[in-house]
């Protein structure tokens, strides 16, 4: 995993966090690293690298390759040094699993939950499943809580504002919630943007820094990554293209109110309702799969007809947004090539010729593992940045002997 690249003054003097982001990044492999890209004299140095030892962030290797006299003492990220909670809620399924500071999983499961049923009910089966997929790993090992929620969510707050989807999630300020039996940062994202990154950073992150990922599944919806960074707008819903409508849906209602959005008409609930109509016996998007590799042609019409309609607000977004990339994914675009395939052909008849000129379609690379990536990064990214480390260092950094005060490492 790439690891986002914090420039800091040069009159700033570096603590602990800035130290723990050189050794992440790789860009210091030892003490005389630190000390050349940061200033700090070698006691400054010497108790930092104590400090991220004692907490078990970093490990110290004393069998590096020497030029002559002692070999240098190899500095590296100890991943193993705690563990993140992730939890990658969907509108059916959802994927809850531990993981290391690096974002690798270490246990999961995947559920079937109602996410409808609400907060009371699905955040106290999340935490069951924690305790349990900890499997006797300390509380203390816990660095922190992300989630990705099917809904619009206010970042800073962790609140959920949607009015009609999650209904009785409605304005539930989750992290204090999850807090009282894990205290430690807690952050929630909407699902798709959580997606987004993850599938961005372990894929594309190299390469390029501007990409949309579209989830089809039970319902649609959009992550923005602009400039590396996810783009979630004023209000925290960026990335709606599910209640964008679109020409000649059919006068179907969508449940936000409106008539033909795309995920009235193209989503893994609208293609199973559509089958129905035609005689189709289908329950799930598993029956969907069968017929189109059963080469059904009525099932076959029905996928391409939603690709298509799918492309028309993908080909806006394209227009509006020019990514590098575009990634289709969830369980509808990750089963059925024809919808990706009639994806494709609307968006590179329907946008500009700039936008499209080294334009990307893909299908997702992570599939379902992209949101519990996601969800982790989430979680590392903020509790092992720089500012926050040195500035909440009890919530990083146990206490015990040999660690310095806040001011010890500010004046050091």
């Amino acid at each position: 995993m790439t690891v986002p690249m914090v420039r800091r003054s040069a009159s700033t003097v570096a603590g602990s966090g800035e130290v723990l982001r050189l050794i992440r990044t790789g860009e210091a492999l030892t003490r005389a690293d630190i000390g050349r890209m940061t200033g700090l004299s070698r006691p400054a140095v010497a108790l930092r690298v104590t400090e991220l030892l004692s907490a078990g962030l970093i490990a110290e290797d004393t069998d590096g390759p020497s030029t002559g006299g002692r070999p240098p003492a190899r500095l590296s990220f100890n991943a193993a040094g705690g563990v993140v909670l992730a939890a990658s809620l969907g509108a059916s399924r959802t994927q809850i699993a531990v993981c290391d500071l690096a974002g690798a999983e270490l246990a999961r499961t995947d559920l079937e939950i109602d996410v409808e049923r609400g907060p009371d009910v699905v955040l106290p089966l999340l935490m069951d499943v924690w305790a349990d997929l900890l499997a006797g790993r300390p509380l203390s090992a816990v660095r922190g809580v992300g989630m990705g929620v099917p809904a619009t969510v206010e970042f800073a707050a962790g609140r959920t504002e949607s009015a009609r989807v999650m209904a009785s999630w409605t304005g539930v300020v989750i992290p204090p919630l999850i807090s009282e039996r894990y205290p430690v940062p807690v952050f929630v994202d909407n699902d798709v943007n959580v997606i987004a990154m993850g599938e961005y950073r372990a894929s594309y992150a190299r390469s390029v820094d501007d990409l949309l990922f579209v989830k089809v599944s039970t319902r649609i919806g959009a992550g923005v990554i602009a400039g590396g960074e996810i783009l979630r707008g004023a209000l925290g819903a960026a990335g709606e293209i599910g209640h964008i409508p679109v020409r000649d849906g059919g006068g179907v209602l969508c449940r936000c109110g409106n008539v033909d959005c795309v995920d009235s008409v193209a989503s893994g609930t609208a293609i199973l309702r559509d089958l129905r109509a035609r005689g189709r016996e289908v329950f799930t998007l598993a029956d969907v799969t069968r017929l189109v590799r059963a080469g059904d042609a009525e099932t076959m019409t029905v996928v391409r007809r939603a690709g298509r309609l799918l492309g028309e607000v993908v080909a806006s977004a394209v227009n509006l947004l020019n990514p590098a990339v575009v990634v289709l994914g969830g369980d509808v675009a990750e089963a059925f090539q024809p919808l990706v395939s009639a994806v494709r052909e609307v968006v590179y008849r329907r946008s500009t010729a700039l936008s499209t000129r080294s334009l990307r379609i893909e299908r997702s690379r992570l599939g379902p593992g992209a949101g519990i990536t996601g969800c982790a990064l989430m979680v590392i990214d903020h509790v092992l940045a720089p500012e926050a480390f040195d500035t909440a260092a009890d919530a990083v950094l146990p206490a015990g002997a040999g660690m310095a005060s806040p001011s010890q490492r500010a004046t050091a």
